[in-house]
């Protein structure tokens, strides 16, 4: 079974790729609502656009949502202050595009995986600190119809990740997975392949970025350039029944086209 592909874009990338989306109604990202400038800003005229450039689109829409400079676990009120704050700008902007689904990063970090035992409660604790951040962001997306994609950005363990969304017990709350972060995660720290992350989350996992990676940076590369399994990770992709949005996240927009050949070639994607 082929599955269909979407993209993460730009609002500079829409006209390019508009008839490719919309030929299959195909899954589409949005990656210009996550900066502080917009949010903060009057993003009116950039929604307009987009809504303009999107005329004949009924596919299934999210956009990436704010994470430069905070995490949503820190220690630090006032920085969950700010963090929940750009959670409901993100969520305006959700609302101003339509778009249904809003990317957010995990709190897990390298330095979790390695030493968060040796505190009695410091899982508690940080899954505490991230319902702190959320908790009104939350209630507001089960309102507004947006699910929550926690992504995986330094986690080893896919199962933490996995417990943090079982523990807000929502339906807005759900599981993203980054290819090319687990990639090196698997090479460079030691976690699972790819494919285990997919398996881990089963249907909790309603989206993911594909992109390739050596396992040493985080590449954003075309498909087929890195070393990731790709057989291995649509295989598991195929046993799911909560049909995640499957969104090429790549550096250089250019580098669809051959992406889609190499899936298309390999029989895992159209």
């Amino acid at each position: 079974m082929t599955l269909l592909i979407g993209a993460a874009l730009g609002v500079a990338d829409l006209a390019t790729y508009s008839d490719w989306l919309k030929e299959e109604q195909r899954d589409l990202e949005l990656q210009r609502f996550h900066s502080a400038d917009v949010l903060s800003g009057d993003f009116t005229p950039l929604a307009d656009e987009v809504n303009k450039l999107l005329d004949g689109y009924t596919g299934r829409l999210g956009l990436h949502g704010p994470f430069w400079g905070f995490g949503i676990a820190s220690q630090d009120p006032d920085v969950r202050a700010i963090a929940a704050k750009r959670m409901a700008q993100g969520l305006d902007a959700c609302l101003a595009v339509n778009a249904t689904q809003m990317v957010i990063h995990s709190p897990y970090t390298i330095w979790d995986y390695n030493n968060i035992d040796q505190y009695e409660t410091g899982r508690a604790d940080l899954i505490g600190r991230a319902h702190e951040t959320l908790r009104a962001a939350v209630a507001r997306a089960e309102d507004q119809g947006v699910q929550l994609v926690i992504e995986n950005i330094e986690d080893v363990d896919p199962t933490d990740r996995l417990n943090l969304v079982r523990s807000f017990g929502s339906e807005a709350v759900k599981l993203s997975l980054d290819t090319g972060h687990a990639q090196y995660a698997h090479i460079t720290n030691g976690a699972p392949p790819v494919d285990y992350y997919v398996t881990s989350a089963s249907n909790m996992l309603h989206h993911v970025h594909l992109q390739d990676a050596e396992g040493y940076a985080d590449r954003h590369w075309a498909i087929g350039e890195g070393n990731i399994r790709w057989s291995a990770v649509f295989r598991a992709l195929s046993q799911l029944e909560s049909a995640p949005r499957l969104i090429l996240e790549l550096r250089d927009k250019a580098g669809i086209p051959a992406s889609m050949d190499y899936l298309a070639a390999a029989g895992l994607g159209r």
